[in-house]
């Protein structure tokens, strides 16, 4: 991850299918996008940062623990002049809890805009795989999301 990157998809996976999504977004972005797991990313590199997608799947009714301690590390002010935008993966049930909600609201309180509503994306099972076009209203997402920024 270099001083080079302009956008980072952040994201934190279980069985694989956030990572997928998070790629294909940073794919779409173009240069200087990379995705990148959220053990890996250092907080300190958000200064280089213009753009940060956040991912997570849903865990417990809530994002991964590995991706909350990430949020809670964004303090107030922290993400100002960065645009932002966040999605979920998910089971498809009536009752599902939410990811992308609790990702939104910490990416706006550290001051980020965002450039797109949130998105989900939808998994079959606990462990998936991806339902089919999920991977193509990913491409579509991440360049909305581009012409935006």
């Amino acid at each position: 991850m270099g001083a080079l990157m302009k956008s980072a998809v952040i994201y934190d996976t279980s069985f694989g299918n956030t990572k997928k999504i998070a790629e294909v977004i940073a794919r779409e972005l173009g240069d200087g996008a990379a995705a990148v797991p959220v053990s890996d990313f250092e907080i300190a590199s958000l200064d280089n940062i213009k753009l940060l997608v956040v991912g997570s799947p849903i865990i417990a009714w809530k994002p991964s623990e590995r991706m909350a301690g990430f949020l809670a590390k964004l303090t107030p002010g922290h993400l100002i002049g960065k645009k932002a935008a966040a999605f979920d993966t998910r089971v498809k049930l009536f009752i599902h809890g939410d990811a992308v909600l609790k990702i939104t609201e910490a990416l706006k309180n550290a001051g980020a805009e965002m450039a797109a509503n949130p998105e989900v994306f939808f998994v079959h099972g606990k462990q998936g795989p991806l339902y089919k076009g999920e991977i193509e209203k990913a491409v579509q997402w991440a360049r909305l999301i581009k012409s935006i920024v």
